[in-house]
């Protein structure tokens, strides 16, 4: 499949092409260790790495071109597109691509939730139309015109993620992608180092609003605090269509009951006033609840809503995002959910009820392994030491934590819920395997800076 020929690149770009000029690309890569054949690979120069050293590897890896802003030394007569800024060329790449597409489009941001209901909303859309959508987390300023630069121009359907750390962030994102209707997950107290109040935040995520569609879908989390915060700024964007999710009485679709199994959760809603019934494959109460917004996001693109529940039964976490593994461990087995992608207290929170909903063997405990949330701001040690309160309401056997911030956490717990501390993930990973025994089910969270990751690599291993 085509997904750029050079003529469409170069127009796109306004660049010059120089080297052969009849390639064309199926698709497009910034990482020339991951090169596919046919790749056009944009040599995006950073503080510490700069692609341009990298472009004859990736030519010789069997990428069809390279989009550069300087030629590199040896690369004379290799098939180039040159532009006057490789991160530029990779805007104008997605812009066009969002340009020549029919496709309905959604995006989705919020504190928390964001790549889930991303990957949820590209389960459910996939079932009805041809479906592109980001992959992993590539949801910031390079992420977010990549994956529109490796939309087909033929899909019915597209699905993006959009992230932020600051103001200001969201809105050149959201007038890139140019979506029909915006999800917000949900306004918590993440990225706080950076804002004086989650008024703030909220401010911040309603920024997706700036680039919808006429005739656009903003569908808000009816539960939340900001709610009407949220709801007047789509109001003052243009938005015409403003739903919600929750289980507040007015919202669109309105959660009636939601229960948590150890493999997946039943959701019982009702939609436009209508009840309906179905399970997402993941468990979890965050789960269900935003499920309901990626229902609604479905009618909102001319989908069908009741198909779209449906169709989350099929749902799988994905990587570092609840990930589930049995794990042969000495005489039995051990349960590790793998949660180490990111963290936030909301999140935090969210985990460990989880856990709370799962089976441990025969002689087994419900553990969680903690490692730092970061950019909290001054508030950080008080939002470690509260965690204590979650793990005794949601029932958590033992705590084990890492990380000068979780120290406070491991201080509040009482002696029989406090396991053992490290000062790293490194540390940790070392002391868990005689933490651990036979019919535990464990959870492994903490920000990404963290390092929890590391953990459960050590626990995989049995």
């Amino acid at each position: 499949m085509t997904l750029w020929t050079a003529k469409e690149a170069e127009a796109a770009t306004q660049g010059t092409l120089s080297g052969a000029a009849d390639w064309s690309a199926s698709g497009v890569s910034i990482d020339s260790r991951s090169i596919n054949p046919g790749d056009l690979f944009i040599a995006l120069a950073g503080p510490n790495h700069d692609g341009h050293d990298h472009v004859k590897a990736a030519i010789e890896a069997g990428a069809a071109a390279a989009l550069v802003h300087k030629v590199p030394e040896g690369c004379d007569g290799l098939p180039l597109l040159q532009v006057a800024d490789t991160m530029t060329g990779l805007q104008d790449l997605g812009v066009a691509a969002r340009a020549r597409t029919k496709a309905r489009i959604l995006a989705i941001t919020g504190s928390v939730g964001k790549t889930g209901s991303k990957e949820m909303a590209a389960l459910a859309l996939s079932a009805q139309g041809k479906t592109h959508y980001s992959v992993g987390s590539f949801n910031n300023h390079w992420g977010v015109p990549l994956s529109l630069a490796r939309m087909p121009a033929d899909c019915a359907f597209g699905v993006f993620e959009l992230g932020m750390n600051h103001a200001g962030e969201l809105t050149p994102l959201s007038k890139m992608v140019r979506p029909h209707a915006a999800i917000v997950t949900t306004i918590e107290a993440v990225h706080s180092a950076f804002f004086a109040s989650t008024e703030e935040i909220a401010d911040a995520k309603a920024e997706i609003f700036t680039g919808i569609e006429a005739g656009g879908h903003a569908i808000l989390p009816r539960d939340n605090r900001h709610f009407r915060r949220l709801a007047t700024a789509a109001k003052a964007a243009g938005v015409k269509h403003i739903q919600s999710f929750g289980s507040h009485i007015d919202a669109d679709a309105r959660m009636l009951d939601c229960a948590v199994d150890p493999e997946d959760t039943a959701v019982f809603a009702l939609l436009h006033d209508h009840a309906i019934a179905y399970r997402v494959g993941v468990p979890g109460l965050h789960w269900g609840m935003n499920s309901l917004a990626i229902v609604l996001a479905t009618g909102a693109l001319g989908g069908d809503e009741v198909k779209a529940a449906h169709s989350l039964a099929a749902m799988r976490p994905p990587k570092g995002r609840g990930e589930r593994h049995q794990v042969v461990w000495k005489s039995g087995m051990v349960e590790v959910i793998d949660e180490s992608y990111n963290a936030s207290p909301v999140s935090m929170k969210a985990a460990l009820s989880t856990l709370a909903a799962a089976r441990p063997g025969k002689g087994g405990r419900r553990v969680a392994v903690l490692g730092d949330m970061l950019e909290l701001g001054d508030s950080a040690p008080a939002l470690h030491a509260n965690l204590a309160e979650a793990a005794a309401l949601w029932g958590t056997d033992l705590v084990c934590t890492a990380g000068p911030l979780m120290k406070n956490l491991h201080d509040a717990l009482p002696q029989g819920r406090r396991g053992v501390h490290a000062a790293n993930s490194t540390e940790l990973a070392a002391m868990i395997k005689d933490v651990v025994r036979a019919g535990d089910v464990v959870v492994v969270k903490g920000s990404a800076g963290s390092r929890m990751a590391v953990v459960v690599k050590t626990l995989l291993e049995g």
